[in-house]
């Protein structure tokens, strides 16, 4: 038998006009339902859909232009999942606000993925405890507009790993069943170049908390910065999404090997030809 483990894989789906990479171009229901399809096609295993944006300086959008963004998003894909018979592909919710949450969970949503690890709104782990969904905590000091001015770390790592045991602390004791819980380092939040490849560099860390890892690590800057020094000094760069791409696929094989519960990407068919590539080789290593 394999001791190969194959992460699942997480497509992100933006309905925002303003995502570093993809604003804009799913905004509308068919235009996501379209691309939907693309990563189920592609072998994703969960759509992540988002209707804020949280690269570095995002405005923050109110509960409700986020749902009226989102959720006509995730019915029409519950709704095709159930037309086409298609029981292995889940829903996730990419939000920070409570009530975005729930009701993403009331028409189909199985996972709640908090980039603020449940800081941003309070309620959010009351909602993950009420509804029983998946919970992705992540790392996370501060909204957009100011993460990049708090990442002062010692030991990035070590002090992560810490912050992440205090917020899976603060789920559980707000009745989040320790089973429901995923943690993620939220890479590019309150991280600067380096330290966010110090911290890929030592996911083991991660690891002594017990729990399933997810790693969004897609289209990032500190992915555009090893292919392009000029990008640690400078906003301007000529890194498009198809290097990144490529960039993150080669990451990711890279990573598999640490037995990720997850990879979030944009390139959902170069991820899983990525896996394949590890997969087979690993296949063939215990023949």
């Amino acid at each position: 038998m394999s001791s190969f483990h194959r992460p699942l894989i997480m497509g992100v789906l933006n309905v925002t006009p303003d995502s570093f990479s993809d604003g804009g171009q799913f905004n509308s229901v068919d235009s996501a339902l379209d691309h939907a399809r693309l990563l189920i096609m592609g072998g994703v295993n969960i759509i992540d859909v988002g209707g804020e944006s949280t690269r570095p300086g995002a405005a923050q959008v109110s509960a409700e232009v986020e749902q009226q963004r989102v959720l006509p998003v995730i019915e029409a894909i519950v709704a095709e999942l159930a037309t086409t018979g298609n029981s292995s592909v889940q829903i996730s919710i990419d939000t920070m606000n409570a009530s975005t949450a729930a009701a993403a969970v009331a028409v189909g949503a199985k996972i709640i993925n908090d980039v603020s690890g449940g800081l941003a709104d309070a309620n959010m782990l009351a909602v993950a405890a009420s509804t029983g969904a998946t919970l992705v905590i992540s790392h996370w000091r501060g909204f957009s507009d100011t993460m990049d001015s708090l990442a002062d770390y010692q030991n990035v790592a070590v002090e992560v790993t810490a912050e992440l045991h205090q917020r899976v602390a603060a789920a559980e004791a707000a009745g989040v069943a320790r089973a429901q819980i995923v943690i993620d380092p939220g890479l590019g939040f309150a991280k600067d170049m380096k330290q966010n490849w110090q911290l890929v560099a030592r996911l083991d860390e991660l690891e002594k908390l017990g729990l399933p890892i997810l790693v969004g690590a897609s289209r990032k800057r500190f992915i555009a910065a090893a292919l392009d020094a000029q990008l640690e000094t400078s906003e301007d760069g000529q890194i498009g999404n198809e290097r990144r791409d490529l960039a993150t696929a080669v990451l990711t094989a890279l990573l598999i090997q640490r037995k990720l519960w997850a990879v979030r990407v944009h390139n959902v068919i170069a991820t899983s030809d990525a896996i394949a590539m590890v997969e087979a080789l690993h296949s063939a290593g215990e023949k």
